[in-house]
């Protein structure tokens, strides 16, 4: 039972983002209200939000985003490698870090 719940609970997490990713262009606050929905479904299941998907929205004001619209995103050298997603509504920096590439 706790099993079909969550398996129902994750395909309704990735059919509201790719919901958000659609209607994105016609309506942002549309598109942030179904990632809030993802959320609230992820956090009533105790579920996690898949990797792919926790780098579309932003984790300080939970809006959806997308790539030279809302949101920055840059390389980084410093310190250690790392990938810098900015929020341009927020401002809040989410690095992602580089693993070195193996000389294989």
């Amino acid at each position: 039972m706790r099993r079909e719940v969550r398996d129902i609970a994750l395909q309704r997490i990735w059919r509201l983002f790719k919901l958000a990713e659609e209607i994105h262009a016609r309506s942002p606050e549309l598109a942030d209200r179904y990632v809030e929905l993802a959320r609230r479904i992820a956090m009533r299941c105790r579920l996690r939000i898949p990797r792919p998907l926790r780098r579309c929205f932003c984790h300080r004001c939970g809006r959806f985003l997308v790539p030279g619209v809302n949101c920055r995103v840059r390389l980084a050298k410093r310190r250690s490698p790392h990938v810098a997603i900015t929020c341009l509504s927020c401002g809040h920096i989410h690095r992602i870090p580089l693993s070195p590439r193996s000389s294989t």
